[in-house]
Formats: structure tokens, C-alpha cells, sequence
């Protein structure tokens, strides 16, 4: 039988799957060695890459950590506003010297694939993005003794995932950086999602399951006040992106708490989906065309992207980063473990002091 997620736990502490390559085995390794939980992110890695990131990972740490998957996104694109698109993105494609990619390449993510190798070779933690997985997978899971999370954004989505029987819920507030894990995908709400604290007390005042609170979080003293707050752990995604062991391009680290990137905003323009990054160029001119298409949206801007992450263009990049960006420090990442469990002991310490008051 799996353990319970307190169980896994020695900090309440999560590093947020980062997918595109950011959430190395080495960094999953190096907060888990710290006593936090790490993560590898499986979105976008082929079935083989992911057991290749798995395998170093078990090589690096024998402590638990987990393993997130995106839900397969069935949903059908409007051709029309597809093609629009894509022709809006002639300037882009003359200015990095490629094409744009093929709108119309896989929506599944390679997901029946990935999860197959998850049953047959189980991890400690598989986390869901996206949606609610059948009860019968979450079940499959459990009884493999994997730990499940699925993430929701309102209370409505808790409560999906409480009735398939996760383990857990990740309760993702707006100011996540990167894609917001709605469970269905809805241009009305691009702008209209809830902050961590509202979320937060919707959540656990909705479902029995432990809470994960996930948004904006870069600082010990914050991961206190969601606990205060009714979670069970905090999840930080920003906080450990500008990590040396982060696989994130360095131009992206150094954006983080450059003055010439002061704020960010959720967008459709790199994928399709909403998805909060650092304001550039191409979100200014793209983001208020792009369609509710993805990953139609992701196939296109991919080679764009690739291209100007590899000449450190980061005004041609999705920059994908929370709204506490400007705190994010360039510690190693035990160390920064390290640092957010001292800083959460000093703020619960003076909680429980009654926050100094005469």
C-alpha cells in the first residue's frame, strides 16, 4: 500500500515539475537530498527520455521524489484561427531564419506510453496536469503504492479529483508561473483565475484530501502562511528555476530579476494555453492573437522558440515565471532548500509568538 503524502515529506516542501527541459534529474536530486520533494517533469519527454531522466535520478538520491504527467488535450482547434495565426507569425519565422512547425503533430503527449512505464517500474509520486486521469488509472497507481496529485484551480476541479480517488490535490493559484492546470481549457477565464489565498481556503473548505498550495511562492516566510492557511506542503516552481541545476537557458535565469522584465502576464501565445511568463516582445505582439489552440499553438512556435533560446534572444522566448520572480535567488539548489526551511522555522516560530505583538 502506498504511504501517505505526509509520509514522503521530511520539509513540506515541493519543487514544481518544469517542463521543457528545466526539471533535472540533478535538480530533482538535489532537493530531495535536502528533504524536500523533488520533481521531474514528463511533459514533452519522449517515454524513453523520461525512464533515461528517471533512471539517473534513482542514481542520484534514494530518497523519494515524483514524477509529473500532462493529461492527453483531445480538444480540436479551429483550423481558421490556426492558419491566422500562423500567418501572423511570418515576421517571427524571417527574423530566426525557420519555419514554423506543423500545428497538427501530437495532442497526447505520449501519455498512455509514459504511464505504462510508470505502472510497470513505479515512483514514489506521479502528479497530474490538465485534468482529472480515470479513477481506474489513479487506482492502477495506488496499488503499484505510487502516491497521486492532480492539480485543480477552482474548487469545483478539487472535487473532480477528490471523486476519482487522487491521494492529494495541488491547489495552483494564478500567480503560478507557467501553465495554469485548468481542467478545461476557457478563453472566459484566461484572466479571471484566483489567487493562492482565496483558492486556497475554497479548497480545503471543499475536499477531505491533502492540499498542495502552488503560486507565487519564493520565500520561507510565504510556505508558513499557506500551511497557517490550511495546506500541507507549498510548491515552488520560480523559486528554484534560476537554481544552477535548473536546465533552464541562462539568458531565462537571468531574466528573472533583470529590471527590464519587471512584471509578468498569463498568455496563449507560446502554446495556446494559458500560461503566465515574463513580458517580451513576442508575448506583446502575439499574445492577443493567440487562439484557445493547444497544442497546435506549442507545434508552431516550437522551432521559433528553440531558436531564440539557443542565440539568447529572450525577448523571442517564453520566459515562464511566477509573479514573485523578482526574489528568486541564484543559490544552489540544496542550499536553497536549506535557506527556505530556516526562513519557514523563523516565521511558524513567530507565528506561534503572536507575531510579536505587545
Amino acid at each position: 500500500m502506498p504511504r501517505a503524502l505526509a509520509d514522503l515529506l521530511t520539509l513540506p516542501i515541493v519543487q514544481a515539475p518544469m517542463a521543457g527541459g528545466v526539471s533535472t534529474p540533478e535538480l530533482a536530486a538535489a532537493v530531495c537530498e535536502a528533504g524536500a520533494l523533488g520533481f521531474l517533469a514528463g511533459g514533452y519527454r519522449a517515454p524513453d527520455a523520461l525512464r533515461a531522466d528517471i533512471e539517473r535520478l534513482r542514481g542520484l538520491t534514494d530518497r523519494p521524489f515524483g514524477v509529473n504527467l500532462f493529461l492527453p488535450q483531445w480538444q480540436t482547434a479551429d483550423p481558421a484561427a490556426v492558419e491566422a495565426y500562423a500567418r501572423g507569425l511570418a515576421g517571427e519565422s524571417a527574423r530566426y531564419g525557420t519555419a514554423t512547425g506543423d500545428p497538427y503533430g501530437p495532442v497526447d503527449d505520449a501519455y498512455d506510453a509514459k504511464l505504462a512505464l510508470l505502472l510497470a517500474d513505479p515512483v514514489p509520486v506521479v502528479s497530474f496536469h490538465f485534468g482529472v486521469p480515470e479513477p481506474e488509472v489513479l487506482d492502477a497507481l495506488r496499488r503499484a503504492g505510487t502516491v497521486t496529485l492532480v492539480t485543480a484551480t477552482t474548487a469545483e476541479e478539487a472535487r473532480a479529483v477528490e471523486r476519482a480517488g487522487a491521494a492529494a490535490v495541488i491547489a495552483q493559484g494564478i500567480e503560478a508561473g507557467g501553465h495554469q492546470g485548468t481542467h478545461r481549457d476557457d478563453p472566459a477565464r484566461d484572466r479571471a483565475g484566483l489567487g493562492l489565498l482565496a483558492l486556497l481556503a475554497q479548497v480545503t473548505e471543499s475536499v477531505d484530501l491533502p492540499v498542495v498550495a502552488a503560486g507565487g511562492i519564493m520565500r520561507g516566510a510565504q510556505i508558513a502562511a499557506v500551511l497557517a492557511a490550511g495546506a500541507s506542503a507549498a510548491q515552488l516552481g520560480t523559486a528554484f528555476l534560476a537554481t544552477p541545476e535548473s536546465g533552464a537557458p541562462d539568458p531565462h535565469k537571468r531574466a528573472l530579476t533583470d529590471p527590464g522584465f519587471p512584471h509578468t502576464e498569463p498568455t496563449r501565445a507560446f502554446t495556446g494555453r494559458p500560461a503566465r511568463a515574463l513580458v517580451n516582445r513576442f508575448l506583446r505582439e502575439h499574445g492577443a492573437d493567440a487562439p484557445a489552440a493547444y497544442p497546435a499553438v506549442h507545434h508552431l512556435t516550437a522551432p521559433l522558440r528553440r531558436v531564440a533560446a539557443g542565440t539568447g534572444d529572450t525577448q523571442g522566448m517564453a520566459l515562464w515565471a511566477g509573479q514573485g520572480h523578482r526574489l528568486a535567488r541564484a543559490l544552489p539548489a540544496g542550499r536553497l532548500v536549506e535557506v527556505l526551511a530556516a526562513e519557514l522555522r523563523a516565521a511558524t516560530t513567530e507565528l506561534a509568538d503572536g507575531g510579536g505583538a505587545g
